[in-house]
């Protein structure tokens, strides 16, 4: 069992029989895994901007819902105070 390999086994440098081609082939896994490791981080990265962006542009939405909703509220208030007094003068014409 000790004389099986297997890819996640660490170089022994002391031992003599550690060749050139193991150092080649251990290189070439190591370059091959940053690889994946540096595009999955990109791919992460990308994601996370996106998300901001996406949070980023969900406030700025809601505060434009929002100051939307503000000036439809005054306008109600305004078109209701007018419709009060409309409706107390009529009532006062009503007694006249």
């Amino acid at each position: 069992m000790a004389d099986q390999t297997s890819d996640d086994e660490v170089f022994d440098f002391s031992n003599i029989e550690f060749t050139r081609e193991d150092l080649v082939h251990a290189l070439n896994n190591i370059v091959h895994e940053y690889k994946t490791l540096s595009h999955t981080f990109e791919e992460i990265k990308a994601e996370n901007a996106s998300l901001k962006n996406r949070s980023a542009e969900s406030s700025s939405d809601e505060l434009e819902d929002t100051d939307s909703l503000k000036t439809e509220l005054s306008k109600l208030i305004i078109e209701n105070e007018l419709l009060r007094s409309e409706s107390s003068e009529l009532k006062a014409e009503l007694k006249s």
